[in-house]
């Protein structure tokens, strides 16, 4: 059996397949059975490769510099010129066709090759804002291509994809200019098939299908009864008639309309997204606040105009219902359309051949209807501005059905926490942006449900359930859980904050008394501080939070603790995919990093 001659951890020069191109490499393994190196690249490109396309660092210099000097040999120039002026045009011409076909044809061979794209780990829809998997330095992202010197004589310092502008016939920039004009129409590619299925497979997500609308459902009808114990399951279903009401519908319709009318007012800063696989970044208006404010003056002038809100508690179920449809048939359009899209166009996770999975999951990234962007629409506006509003109703609902001159405190409670959290994401909307839900998940019924009908008719239902069922909280409670929820959104607002910093400026002085631990991908995983405390800090400060409004709806019932035990759900499977996706892209860092950031989310269990 032949040694091996690199060991894990080595920097090596790796020639990419299809090429002739070499770039530092750091080897990962060795399989002794395939005798394949598996190697990740700078730019978290992980492959497996053999072993005579591996050459060590000291001997890939030596060799550049023998080919460098041979290439300029005196002899070469002496007899180009010794050739007649008629002569040297036409060998030239030809010469230089070949060479351009060669060129052509190698710079194809590199361009068309697939780069993984760094993949930013966020949270869901509504955290943050709330997730990407850890706190990166985006150093190598800000080096720009080495000057021609700097290229010839620092072999190990940095590559990239394109060819070095030493090489060839002193035409590089031309042909990358002619290489860009005609890619898209040299490039046929197929979409990479989904294999790695999640939430339970292609059957798993036909339970989620039908499980989903119904749970809310239940819930709903539990939140309204006189005694909301788990023991009165099983529920009686109500009328089917009683479900549907075509005025609601309309009112949903509008909502929808108004806020994607406000969505697009020449307001706030427009701001570039996440690189695409294709390169490109999508450009996306910044004015969820502005639109959270537009929304209160439209609230306020319906009360103004002696318009009783109180009227969407009476037909919540209706307003369920309608929410439901929209984004049932939503989720169908975007599938069909995604027919049509680009194979660049296309998520990661929802192109796995099987129709109700790809339907669950979503198969475009970012749809768009020119500048409008469907999912980073729906992930913010018309479910988390609506949370507000409904919880506003359930409000003047129990001051009504109670004969009330004044909300009660634990009304006030989950109404006051709420509308924080929710101005907050507002206020950060840009974090949006680097978030699992927007960079990696295709928009499907996981997202368009979860964004239209889960999150206002769910997050609500401790308002809706505290409309019919008054909780009496002591002065000593409610000063308990007030302190209960600023800690965990000081945990919450202070580790995003730092993520979000540390991502757009490594070098910030402020950050400078964090450790970090480097990857072979550039970038940097944060150890100390809130991050070196547990891996999502800002998990931890929103479970905080979670449980400081589900307590202050009391101990009589479990229902208000839906929104809690949910939230622990989400985030350990969120966790789960983090963890998968991360240690595919930081290798061995992630290993290490693990071991000194033991706790995942609650330090000492978990």
């Amino acid at each position: 059996m032949p040694a091996v001659r690199f060991q894990a951890g080595d920097t090596v020069m790796g020639r990419w397949p299809g090429s002739s191109l070499y770039y530092e490499v750091k080897v990962l393994r060795f399989d002794p059975k395939t005798q394949l190196y598996t190697v990740i690249y700078k730019d978290g490109t992980e492959l497996e490769l053999k072993d005579g396309d591996i050459k060590s660092l000291t001997g890939f210099k030596q060799g550049r510099s023998r080919s460098r000097s041979r290439s300029r040999s005196p002899a070469r120039t002496r007899r180009s010129r010794s050739r007649s002026p008629a002569r040297t045009v036409r060998r030239s011409s030809s010469r230089t066709t070949e060479v351009r076909k060669e060129k052509f044809k190698e710079v194809l061979e590199v361009r068309l090759t697939p780069v993984a794209v760094p993949l930013e780990n966020n949270s869901n829809n509504r955290h943050e804002k709330k997730e990407e998997k850890k706190e990166e330095n985006d150093t190598a992202n800000k080096v720009n291509e080495k000057t021609e010197e700097e290229s010839e004589n620092q072999v190990g310092s940095r590559y990239n994809l394109r060819r070095r502008k030493d090489q060839g016939d002193g035409r590089p920039v031309e042909l990358e200019k002619k290489l860009e004009a005609i890619l898209p129409q040299a490039t046929p590619r197929e979409a990479v098939k989904t294999t790695e299925l999640e939430f339970g497979g292609r059957f798993g997500v036909l339970f989620w299908l039908l499980f989903l609308p119904v749970m809310v459902l239940a819930l709903l009808i539990l939140c309204a009864q006189e005694d909301a114990s788990l023991l009165n399951f099983p529920l009686t279903p109500p009328p089917l008639h009683s479900l549907w009401d075509c005025q609601v519908f309309g009112i949903v319709l509008l909502w929808l309309l108004f806020q994607a009318v406000l969505s697009l007012l020449p307001v706030g800063k427009v701001v570039e997204g996440m690189p695409l696989k294709n390169g490109k970044t999508l450009k996306y208006r910044i004015n969820g606040f502005y639109a959270l404010i537009f929304s209160a003056m439209a609230v306020g002038a319906a009360l103004y105009n002696e318009v009783d809100l109180s009227y969407i508690h009476g037909h919540f179920l209706q307003f369920y219902t309608s929410a439901l449809i929209i984004s049932i048939l939503l989720s169908v359009y975007l599938f069909i359309r995604s027919r049509w899209a680009a194979v660049d166009d296309l998520a990661p996770a929802g192109n796995s051949g099987y129709v109700f999975y790809d339907f669950f999951m979503g198969r475009e990234l970012n749809p768009r209807i020119k500048d409008f962007d469907i999912k980073f629409f729906c992930e913010m506006r018309p479910g988390l501005i609506g949370w507000v509003v409904i919880n506003f109703a359930m409000l003047l609902a129990e001051m009504k059905h109670k004969n009330l001159d004044t909300p009660s405190p634990a009304m006030l409670l989950v109404n006051g926490f709420q509308l924080l959290w929710v101005a907050d994401g507002l206020w950060h909307e840009e974090k949006l942006l680097t978030m699992m839900d927007i960079v990696h998940d295709g928009f499907g019924f996981m997202l368009a449900f979860g964004d239209l009908a889960w999150v206002p008719f769910t997050f609500t239902c401790q308002a809706y359930y505290l409309a019919s069922h008054p909780s009496d909280l002591s002065v000593f409670w409610i000063v308990a859980i007030i302190i209960m929820n600023v800690v965990g959104y000081y945990i919450f607002r202070k580790a995003n904050s730092q993520k979000f910093a540390f991502r757009r400026n490594p070098s910030d002085p402020a950050l400078s008394h964090l450790k970090t631990i480097p990857t072979a991908t550039g970038k940097s995983l944060i150890v100390s501080g809130l991050w070196g405390f547990v891996r999502h800090p800002n998990y931890l400060g929103d479970l905080i939070m979670a449980l400081a409004w589900s307590l202050s709806c009391g101990f009589n019932h479990a229902i208000p603790y839906f929104y809690l035990i949910y939230l622990i759900l989400l985030l350990v499977h969120r966790n789960a995919r983090d963890e998968h996706q991360c240690r595919k892209k930081y290798g061995l860092a992630w290993g290490e990093y693990c071991k000194t950031v033991r706790y995942r989310i609650f330090p000492g269990i978990y």
